[in-house]
């Protein structure tokens, strides 16, 4: 009932029950003026009275009438202002509103179909891009995959493939000079047995490297826990490891994050002959550290940047940057390699 006596209608009736007041006390005092100063005969207070009062109770009526009325149309033409709106909101872009007057309300009427007009085209806009990020996604995608399968053939061809090869010459050998040199065969077989290890250690990195990329909505503590803890059971490395619990941060961030240390680890299994590995991963104020390190042979940063290795740090450092990150590689012959990123913390959005 309050909220109805707020409408607009009834600001009408309010308005013309003001001005009729307002009328009423000054014809009022113009009566009582004229009865004070000249005293007609045909003036006296009763007829002063009568007159007042049929005035206010016929303005009353006239008042009520001239408020509904005229508050009628205004609020016509607002429920048709809010009934645009209300397609807008809903993305019925194409609802307009038509008017004859020229006056305010006639203005806004005109903005809404103008906006909704604007509306419509970046709707399309905004289809005609989504199509065709969906369709440069689906090429990014497909030229990613084939990169990747000619890197993987290029690495078995130039280490696994080439290993295999050797250790069937050398093999061979070995059936040759047994019965007249067992002393050499010995050294043959032992030297088969190395690169034999070589190349279960080379597989194992590319096994690694074909690892799913996304932590399967696991956190990114428990993801590097379990690789690592695969590792542990596959290789003989002394790993050592110091991960803080990380949860604020976005899927984005995590999976680059995750897939840098997969990368990382594969590098480190394929060139360090590493008996050490320190994996990190720190949370300290606004930022996140993540430091990975192993005694390796390492290698000069600068002489071997042509080195296969090198496309690997390339993609790390890539996606390092495309979270926001610094990325930074310390590494000397015989002396093992570090690397040390440090990450801002964008909050993962709530959904």
């Amino acid at each position: 009932m309050l909220k109805q006596l707020h409408s607009i209608r009834y600001m009408y009736i309010r308005s013309h029950l003001f001005g009729l007041i307002l009328n009423t006390f000054v014809l009022l005092a113009v009566l009582l003026s004229i009865y004070v100063w000249f005293t007609p005969s045909w003036l006296s207070a009763g007829a002063i009275l009568l007159f007042v009062s049929l005035y206010f109770v016929l303005g009353l009526f006239m008042a009520f009438y001239a408020g509904f009325k005229s508050s009628g149309d205004m609020k016509e033409r607002l429920e048709g202002i809010s009934t645009i709106i209300a397609h807008l909101s809903r993305g019925n872009f194409n609802a307009r509103i038509h008017t004859l007057e020229q006056d305010e309300i006639a203005g806004i009427s005109k903005e809404l179909n103008e906006l909704g007009e604007k509306l419509k085209q970046q709707k399309e806009s905004l289809l005609r891009l989504a199509d065709e990020k969906a369709e440069f996604a689906k090429t990014a995608h497909k030229a990613a995959t084939i990169e990747e399968r000619q890197r993987l053939a290029r690495d078995l061809h130039d280490a696994v493939s080439q290993q295999l090869f050797a250790l069937t010459m050398m093999s061979q050998a070995s059936l040759r000079v047994f019965d007249h040199d067992p002393k050499k065969a010995k050294e043959q077989l032992e030297e088969i047995t190395k690169m034999a290890l070589q190349a279960q250690t080379e597989m194992r990195a590319l096994l690694l490297h074909l690892r799913p990329v996304h932590l399967s909505g696991d956190p990114l503590k428990s993801g590097i826990d379990g690789l690592i803890d695969e590792l542990r059971q596959k290789c003989q490395i002394d790993f050592q490891v110091e991960l803080d619990e990380v949860e604020q941060i976005s899927e984005t961030t995590e999976e680059h994050l995750f897939r840098i240390v997969q990368e990382a680890l594969s590098n480190i299994l394929r060139h360090s002959n590493a008996t050490e590995v320190k994996v990190a991963l720190v949370k300290k104020n606004r930022e996140l550290f993540l430091h990975i390190g192993d005694n390796g042979i390492g290698f000069d940063t600068e002489a071997k940047k042509s080195n296969k290795a090198s496309y690997g740090l390339k993609t790390m450092r890539e996606r390092c940057e495309e979270i926001g990150g610094n990325f930074a590689i310390r590494s000397r012959e015989g002396e093992g390699t570090h690397i040390d990123i440090r990450i801002p913390i964008h909050e993962r959005q709530m959904k």
